[in-house]
């Protein structure tokens, strides 16, 4: 049975938030604090949220497509990467502790996710002594 269904599930599922925040940067602006509930993101807000949004759109079609084994435990490494910088930069420099605990927690748990998910993203050995 093929298990890379489970890193390309995250994968489709990072790329379907990023074309989301992609199209409205308020989904990503105001659950991180960045963005008042009444307010209307500045254009420089657009450009960082967008910028994110691509990067995690790359990286979760990479992690949809690639083929298994070597191709996509890189594409699950470097999300995991990603993962572990919005950690840092979001969980020490947004405007408040709430925020800071929400993302720490978003960005904790996906990034644990999708390093477990490195134990599928190899293409299942066969015969006897699991070999290819």
């Amino acid at each position: 049975m093929d298990r890379t269904w489970f890193p390309r599930l995250l994968g489709v599922a990072t790329a379907a938030y990023s074309v989301a925040i992609i199209a409205k940067p308020e989904l990503f602006l105001r659950p991180t604090g960045l963005l008042e509930d009444s307010a209307s993101p500045s254009d420089e807000q657009k450009v960082m949220t967008r910028a994110i949004g691509g990067r995690d759109l790359a990286t979760g079609v990479a992690m949809a497509v690639a083929p298994a084994g070597d191709p996509l435990r890189t594409a699950v490494a470097v999300r995991v990467g990603a993962d572990v910088v919005d950690l840092v930069a979001l969980g020490s420099g947004l405007p408040d502790q709430e925020s800071r605990e929400k993302a720490t927690l978003v960005a904790a748990g996906w990034g644990a996710l999708c390093a477990l998910s490195l134990l599928a993203a190899a293409p299942r050995k066969k015969g006897l002594l699991r070999r290819n």
